[in-house]
């Protein structure tokens, strides 16, 4: 069984009728909803819960931890920031979604500004699959759309990607890495695009399989528990006095 916690900062939702009409149930809910499937024990957490909903306790009980946020990524404490980060170096798998490029947790993993170009035009996006052999691109096809998204365009300030499995062109002309994956310590890290809060990505049957694709792919895989630190030698050392 691989828990999985979905994360959303659940603003917009509560102040914008459009987007409440779009996710009833917050956009943490259209996600893990979406994505239920045997194998999968779901929770969510949100930005107003104690701790953020990210208790010592909680994060003990997630191998993979999905993260939307958008508008509200100052109010995030630094605390909780560091508590994440170093469950993703001990081994919980982390995928960020959408504007959670700019998320202080992303930022702290990458190392850089994360920066990028955008648009708010309801450009059609294509999204190509580059790395067709990936487990996370599992049963999509060459490509897939989204009619209406924002639009990321290059330069996207991110360390190069271990992997690179989806590239995404707009109707505008642009084109983005929008499937990246990480190895940071133990953990591994997704990066994928899509998810504007005023678009009904997160009801999209693809856009689904990639974030459940990216949770069977993240999630750590309980091997022999890795030790540091001054380590006694195994066998006796020659000449030691």
């Amino acid at each position: 069984m691989i828990r999985v916690t979905v994360w959303n900062e659940f603003e917009h939702e509560q102040v914008n009728e459009q987007i409440a009409a779009i996710y009833p149930e917050g956009i943490h809910g259209a996600i893990a909803g979406g994505i239920a499937q045997d194998g999968l024990s779901i929770r969510t957490a949100t930005l107003d819960q104690p701790e953020h909903g990210l208790t010592e306790a909680v994060l003990d009980e997630t191998d993979v931890l999905i993260w939307w946020g958008h508008r509200a990524h100052n109010k995030v404490s630094d605390d909780i920031v560091n508590r994440v980060h170093d469950r993703v170096l001990k081994g919980m798998g982390l995928i960020v979604l959408h504007s959670g490029h700019f998320s202080k947790i992303f930022k702290k993993l990458m190392g850089t500004s994360c920066d990028l170009k955008w648009r708010e035009a309801g450009d059609k996006e294509r999204i190509w699959v580059v790395d067709p052999a990936h487990p996370i691109a599992e049963g999509l096809g060459q490509y897939f759309e989204i009619e209406h998204e924002e639009m990321y365009g290059e330069h996207f300030d991110i360390p190069a990607p271990d992997e690179l499995v989806f590239i995404s062109w707009f109707e505008g002309g642009e084109v983005f890495r929008s499937g990246c994956t990480y190895h940071r310590g133990n953990g591994k890290v997704f990066y994928f695009r899509p998810g504007h809060e005023t678009y009904p990505t997160y009801h999209n049957k693809d856009v689904l399989r990639v974030i459940s694709n990216a949770v069977h792919w993240a999630a750590p895989r309980h091997g022999v528990r890795q030790t540091y630190g001054n380590a006694k030698p195994l066998e006796p050392i020659k000449g030691h006095q």
